[in-house]
């Protein structure tokens, strides 16, 4: 017998452990299969991204034997969109949403790996240029929004839905006296700008998700599902006292509340993201977590 590599053993081990996972997964009674909102658990791929770079199609299939059928990339793992979609089928996982990169002026390839991927939404963050004020002031939102909207107009052409998802800095309280946040949702077109709303970052920055469910429930498709530690302080930096993350269940946010609210609103995806480090186990230890945390909610 040829001896193996010890890169071998360690790769065979793993595709070894994901056959073993995908078969007890297959012998759990369907019904068994609970998850809030009666819509598959989905995974924003960021949470792993440390693993998609050292075996993103063992890494995929990982992801699907425990349980998540949904996910949602931010990059590609050095590879090219066709190429990551095909080892998202593979692992009989499903995109819907994607984050992308939407600074430069002709976004035809980036909507182009959108649907190359199968995604429908095309999702990104705070893009403020190099002249805003710092932090952002309410002018610095007002522009903002309008390019949001702009965003939404060339995400629609290209027959797409664009989403902008929340960090904390976004309720910073302006001099109007609101959040930047109520800014992008009350100057954004509805019939072209959707929201992804974080909700851990939401609450780190000690505003309650709940209350913006209530008062716009048709601007929501999807959701972000995060937990910070308990000894996280309030903040609306990403910089100064920045929450630390952990596996839900195991911080200071509980979700049942906040679900049934999301229920009773226009959301279509929720997706797992957890912030690193990771120090106390592997990235892929942590989703196991967070999936059954959400499993038996």
């Amino acid at each position: 017998m040829r001896p193996i590599s010890r890169r071998q053993f360690l790769q065979r081990g793993t595709l070894a452990a994901a056959a073993t996972a995908a078969a007890l997964a297959s012998s759990i009674p369907r019904p068994a299969w609970a998850n809030p909102l009666g819509k598959p658990i989905g995974l924003q791929l960021y949470t792993v991204a440390d693993a998609l770079e050292k075996d993103f199609r063992s890494t995929l299939r990982l992801i699907s034997a425990i349980g998540y059928k949904e996910v949602e990339p931010a990059g590609y793992a050095g590879q090219s969109a066709t190429q990551f979609r095909a080892a998202l089928d593979a692992a009989d996982l499903n995109c819907h949403s994607v984050h992308l990169q939407m600074n430069s002026p002709d976004l035809t390839s980036v909507f182009e790996d959108a649907h190359a991927l199968g995604a429908h939404f095309v999702v990104c963050s705070a893009m403020f240029p190099p002249t805003a004020s710092s932090p952002p002031a309410l002018d610095d939102y007002k522009r903002l929004a309008a390019l949001l909207n702009d965003l939404g107009q060339k995400a629609e052409r290209a027959k797409l839905r664009y989403a902008y998802h929340n960090h904390n800095f976004e309720f910073r309280l302006l001099e109007n006296g609101k959040p930047g946040y109520d800014t992008l949702l009350a100057e954004t077109d509805p019939a072209l700008v959707d929201f992804e709303l974080d909700c851990g970052w939401m609450i780190a920055a000690g505003v309650n998700p709940i209350q913006y469910f209530q008062n716009f429930p048709h601007r929501y498709r999807m959701l972000h599902i995060k937990d910070f530690t308990a000894a996280s302080k309030i903040s609306t930096s990403l910089s100064v006292d920045r929450p630390t993350g952990t596996e839900l269940g195991r911080g200071h946010i509980d979700y049942k509340p906040i679900f049934d609210a999301a229920a009773k609103t226009d959301v279509q995806y929720y997706y797992v993201e957890q912030e690193p480090p990771f120090p106390d186990m592997t990235s892929l230890d942590a989703v196991k977590i967070d999936y059954d945390y959400l499993h038996n909610l």
